[in-house]
C-alpha cells in the first residue's frame, strides 16, 4: 500500500488520479457493502429493523448467519418479477420514445446555424433550472380532468367530455420521456455537430437520395451517440420513482416503487436491500457492454 501510494506522490497527476477512486470509494463502494450486507440479514423489530450477521460473545468464534432466502423470495413473489418486467418494458419504450423524438431535434441542431445553435441548446437545456418536482406537478396541471389540455379540447369542440389522461400509463410515459429528452439529445447532438457532411453532399452528387444517405452514412457515423443517449435515458427509468408515483398513480408497478415501499412503509430492509443489489446488477451489464463498445471504436479509430 505504501508503494503504491509512494507512486502518486499526491501531486500533479497523482493527485488527478488518486481523488476520484477515493470519490467512488467513499459513495459508491463503502454504501454498496452496506446494503450488501444488510441484503443478507434477517427482519428485526428493532432500530435499524435487520439483525446482524455476526454474533460474537467475546468467547468463542463469531456465528456469521447469512439469508439467501431475500434474494430468493424475489424471484418467486410474482409481485416483484412483474415490477422488475414492468420496469425494463417501461425504460425500453420511454428510450425508444426519446429516440424518436430526440434525434431530429439534434439532427436540426447540428446542421442549424452557430448563432441559432447556441440558441436551440439553452432551450434544450434550461428545464434543469428548475425542479424535476415542479415539473412533473406542472404536468398534473396539463394532463388533469379539468386541467389545460382538457379545456383547450372542450372549448375547441374536439372532445365532449374530458379525457382521462392523468394517472395512466400515457401520463407516465409523457413525464419520463419530458424528462429525460434532453439526456437524449445532448449525446446525439455533439456525435453528429462532428460529422463530416461533406459525406452527405458527395453521396446526393452520386444520386443517392436523402433517406437512403441517411440510413447509410448518417445513422451508422452516429452509433455511439444513439447508445450513449440510450443508455443514458433507459438506465435511470428502470429505477424511476417519482413519476410513476405523480403520474401514473397507484397502479404503476415499478420496481422503483417497490424499494421505497419496502424500505419506508413495511420496513423490510434485507429485502429492499436485495431488490436494490438485484437493480444495480441487472444494470451494470448494460454499462459494461457500452463501455466494450466504446473501446472498440476508439482502439479502431487509432
Amino acid at each position: 500500500m505504501r508503494a503504491v501510494l509512494g507512486r502518486f506522490k499526491f501531486g500533479g497527476r497523482g493527485l488527478v488520479v488518486v481523488l476520484p477512486y477515493v470519490w467512488l470509494m467513499l459513495f459508491f463502494v463503502v454504501p454498496f457493502l452496506i446494503v450488501l450486507k444488510i441484503s443478507f440479514s434477517d427482519i428485526d423489530l428493532a432500530i435499524p429493523p435487520y439483525k446482524p450477521l455476526w454474533i460474537w460473545d467475546g468467547e468463542h468464534a463469531p456465528a456469521i448467519t447469512l439469508n439467501f432466502n431475500n434474494y430468493t423470495f424475489l424471484f418467486t413473489d410474482k409481485l416483484y418479477v412483474k415490477a422488475l418486467l414492468n420496469s425494463l418494458k417501461v425504460a425500453f419504450v420511454s428510450s425508444m420514445l426519446c429516440l424518436l423524438i430526440g434525434y431530429p431535434m439534434a439532427y436540426g441542431i447540428a446542421r442549424s446555424r452557430p448563432a441559432v445553435r447556441s440558441v436551440l441548446l439553452m432551450l434544450i437545456v434550461l428545464p434543469f433550472w428548475t425542479s424535476l418536482l415542479l415539473r412533473v406537478y406542472a404536468w398534473i396541471g396539463l394532463l388533469k380532468a379539468n386541467g389545460v389540455i382538457n379545456n383547450v379540447l372542450l372549448h375547441l369542440g374536439l372532445i365532449h367530455e374530458p379525457l382521462t389522461m392523468l394517472y395512466t400509463p400515457f401520463a407516465m410515459y409523457v413525464g419520463i420521456v419530458y424528462s429525460y429528452l434532453p439526456f437524449m439529445i445532448l449525446p446525439l447532438y455533439a456525435n453528429l455537430e462532428k460529422m463530416d457532411w461533406q459525406l452527405i453532399e458527395a453521396a446526393e452528387d452520386l444520386g443517392c437520395r436523402p433517406w437512403r444517405a441517411f440510413l447509410s452514412i448518417t445513422l451508422p457515423l452516429s452509433r455511439n451517440g444513439v447508445l450513449a443517449g440510450s443508455m443514458l435515458v433507459f438506465i435511470p427509468a428502470v429505477g424511476e420513482f417519482v413519476i410513476p408515483a405523480l403520474l401514473g398513480g397507484p397502479n404503476a408497478l415499478m420496481i422503483g416503487r417497490i424499494l421505497w415501499d419496502e424500505f419506508f412503509s413495511n420496513r423490510d430492509w434485507p429485502v429492499a436491500s436485495a431488490v436494490a443489489i438485484l437493480m444495480l446488477l441487472l444494470l451494470v451489464p448494460f454499462m459494461m457492454w457500452y463501455q466494450s463498445i466504446q473501446a472498440r471504436e476508439a482502439a479502431a479509430s487509432e
